[in-house]
C-alpha cells in the first residue's frame, strides 16, 4: 500500500475541489456575481419582457388613456448593460440604447395635396414629408400641424417598409401639432414613444432627434438643450411660448419627430429652425412635450382644442389710430364693442360708442384698452391669442384695461373662443 504525505493529500483535495468547480460553471450549474456576460444577459431578458408589457397613460383631466408598449417611463438601464455594447464608452452605449428602442416608433410621413393645372382642373400633387412619433399601440401618431396642412391624403411609412394610409384625426395650429391615426397591419405590435416632462429641462441636458431629414430615414443625432422659454412666432397671429431650442441637428423632414431625454422619453417635437441658407446652422426649436400632452387628448376626442377667448371685439392699436383718438397708450386692444350680456360686459369692461370707419371697418372709440390678460403683458393681438392659448372656455382670468388714463383690474370668465369670432 502506497503512503501519501499531508502536504499531497491537500494538494490534491483541492485540485479535486477545483475540478468540481470548474465543471459546475462550464455546465451552467454554477453562476459568479462577477461574471458580467451572465448578468448582461439576464438584465437584457429583464428588459425585453418589459419592454412587452402594455402599459396605459393618462392625459390630465381628459380621461382619455394612450395604450403604449412597455413601461411609459422610458429607457430602462440596464439595456446599457448587454454584452454588444461593451466596447463602447458609457455616452456612445445611452445614444445606442436610445435608437434601437425607439427608432421603430419614428414614422416618415408624407402628403398629397390637389393642384389645379392650366386647365383650372383639380390634380393631385405630392405635398410635403416630415416625421412622427407613435403614441399608441392603435396607431395614433403626433406630429407637426405645417406637415400635414392642406393634405388631402395623408401616408404613414413604418420602420419595416410598409406604406399605410392616415386619416387627420385632429390639427392644433396654434401649437403646430396634430394627430393623425392609421390601422396597425394584422399581427403587428407597434412600438410607441413614451411622454416625458418639459417642465424639468435644464439647459445643457442632453437631448436626441430621430427624424427623417431628406427623406433619410431614421435619422439620430444629439446635441444639448441650448435655451428655454423661447416665444417664437410661427404665423401672424400665433405665437408659441416656452420652446425648446436645441443644438442637435433638425433639417427639413425632421418636422414632427420626437425630441428625446437620455431615458429616450419625448420632451418635445422638433418643429422649426432658423436658417439663413435653409440647412442647419444649430439652432432648432421643439414644442414642448407638456403642451402636447395638453392638447393630444382634446384632438383625439374632437378633432380640435377648444380654447377660451374675451368676449369682444377688439381692434390692435396702430399709431394713426392713436394720434386720431388721441389715447393714452400707444400699445394694447381697443374694446371696440362687447357682447350683450356677455361675460365682458359682466365684468364691468366697458365698450365704445363713437363710431368711426376705417377703411371697410367700423371701429367705436371710447372703450377700455386692454393691456394685460392672465399675467401676460398684451401689446399686439398675436399677444392675446398666446396669453389664452391654455385657457378653456368657462375659466377665469385676470385682466388689467387702461380707462381714462388709469390702470382698472378686472375678473373675466372667459367665452369659447371659436363661437366669439365666428359671430
Amino acid at each position: 500500500m502506497k503512503l501519501y504525505s499531508r502536504g499531497q493529500v491537500i494538494f490534491f483535495s483541492v485540485l479535486s475541489g477545483l475540478i468540481v468547480v470548474m465543471f459546475a460553471l462550464g455546465t451552467g450549474l454554477l453562476k459568479l456575481p462577477f461574471l458580467k456576460p451572465h448578468v448582461a444577459e439576464t438584465e437584457a431578458t429583464e428588459t425585453a419582457e418589459a419592454a412587452e408589457t402594455p402599459a396605459e397613460t393618462p392625459l390630465g383631466e381628459s380621461g382619455f388613456v394612450l395604450r403604449q408598449a412597455g413601461s411609459p417611463t422610458g429607457l430602462n438601464p440596464k439595456a446599457l448593460a448587454t454584452a454588444d455594447l461593451v466596447p463602447f464608452s458609457p455616452d456612445e452605449r445611452e445614444n445606442i440604447a436610445v435608437y434601437e428602442q425607439y427608432n421603430d416608433a419614428v414614422v416618415n410621413v408624407t402628403t398629397e395635396i390637389v393642384a389645379i393645372n392650366w386647365f383650372l382642373e383639380p390634380v393631385p400633387q405630392s405635398g410635403g414629408s416630415g416625421s412622427g412619433s407613435i403614441i399608441d399601440t392603435r396607431g395614433y401618431v403626433l406630429t407637426n400641424h405645417h406637415v400635414i396642412e392642406k393634405a388631402y391624403k395623408v401616408f404613414i411609412n413604418l420602420s419595416d417598409g410598409s406604406q399605410l394610409d392616415g386619416t387627420v384625426v385632429g390639427s392644433d395650429p396654434e401649437n403646430d401639432l396634430a394627430v393623425i391615426k392609421f390601422t396597425p397591419p394584422a399581427g403587428v405590435s407597434l412600438k410607441t414613444i413614451p411622454f416625458g416632462d418639459s417642465s424639468g429641462l435644464r439647459v445643457g441636458q442632453k437631448v436626441l432627434a430621430i427624424g427623417n431629414p431628406f427623406a433619410l430615414e431614421r435619422t439620430l443625432t444629439v446635441g444639448i438643450v441650448s435655451g428655454l422659454g423661447r416665444p417664437i412666432q410661427i404665423s401672424r397671429q400665433n405665437i408659441v411660448r416656452d420652446m425648446i431650442q436645441t443644438d442637435a441637428s433638425i433639417n427639413p423632414g425632421n418636422s414632427g419627430g420626437p425630441l428625446l431625454d437620455s431615458q429616450g422619453r419625448m420632451i418635445g417635437i422638433n418643429t422649426m429652425i432658423y436658417s439663413p441658407s435653409g440647412g442647419s446652422v444649430g439652432i432648432g426649436f421643439a414644442v414642448p412635450v407638456n403642451t402636447a400632452k395638453r392638447v393630444v387628448a382634446e384632438l383625439i376626442e374632437h378633432g380640435k382644442v377648444r380654447r377660451g377667448w374675451i368676449d369682444a371685439s377688439v381692434v390692435q392699436i396702430f399709431p394713426a389710430l392713436v394720434q386720431y383718438a388721441k389715447l393714452p397708450v400707444g400699445e394694447g386692444l381697443l374694446i371696440s364693442r362687447t357682447r350683450r350680456n356677455g361675460f365682458a360686459e359682466q365684468a364691468g369692461i366697458r365698450q365704445g360708442s363713437e363710431p368711426v370707419r376705417y377703411g371697410s371697418s367700423v371701429i367705436y372709440l371710447g372703450g377700455d384698452i386692454l393691456v394685460n390678460a392672465d399675467g401676460m403683458k398684451i401689446n399686439t393681438l398675436a399677444d392675446l391669442y398666446s396669453a389664452l392659448e391654455d385657457n378653456r372656455p368657462g375659466e377665469q382670468i385676470d385682466a388689467v384695461v387702461i380707462r381714462n388714463g388709469k390702470e382698472v383690474k378686472l375678473r373675466v370668465i372667459l367665452a369659447d373662443r371659436e363661437e366669439v369670432l365666428n359671430q
